[in-house]
């Protein structure tokens, strides 16, 4: 049987649910639209739930966010529900996206955004993740990083102000002094 354990996040629209059982064993993703993750039916099943706006899954953790129009008892039902119901023909080491690899990402980034996203993985992304979120890399030109959060820290009010400026602070003391993040 599968074990629960639900978390709230600094995000009031958003929450984690720690399961038992791997959900994305290798890296993370978030989808807000089901024809992004038709290939992964546990994503669908948890997009058609009303007032959920986004998943977002990272090892044994699956992240909901919500709209703020469904009270949170009603949503832990039903997230659970369909966990229990998927968990066992979901493979925990389906591919992001039908486009492009985690691994093909990571290899398309530049030295620099390799650099960064090494800093990030030791400094930032620990604390992201303990939350329910993430931090995906868009763009760097030299000056200025693009960044985009995922999973509760997507529309979580913090992020845009705390966490941008401690990620703008790692960034400036161990890559470079004049760096800029800009969220997209």
């Amino acid at each position: 049987m599968l074990q629960f354990r639900i978390q709230s996040t600094p995000n009031p629209f958003a929450r984690k649910y720690i399961v038992s059982a791997e959900l994305k064993r290798e890296g993370k993703v978030s989808y807000k639209d089901p024809e992004d993750c038709r290939h992964v039916p546990l994503a669908v099943a948890l997009l058609s739930i009303p007032a959920v706006s986004q998943v977002h899954f990272f090892e044994n953790v699956v992240t909901i966010t919500q709209d703020g129009t469904m009270d949170w008892a009603r949503v832990d039902h039903a997230v659970q529900a369909i966990l229990n119901e998927k968990i066992n023909a979901h493979d925990p080491d389906f591919i992001e996206s039908l486009e492009i690899s985690q691994e093909e990402k990571r290899a398309m980034m530049t030295p620099e955004m390799q650099r960064i996203d090494e800093i990030l993985d030791h400094t930032i992304r620990p604390a992201l993740q303990a939350d329910g979120g993430d931090l995906e890399l868009i763009d760097y030109d030299g000056l200025v990083l693009s960044v985009r959060y995922m999973g509760a820290c997507g529309d979580c009010p913090s992020s845009m102000m705390g966490t941008l400026a401690a990620i703008t602070g790692v960034l400036q003391d161990q890559f470079r002094p004049d760096i800029e993040v800009v969220v997209i």
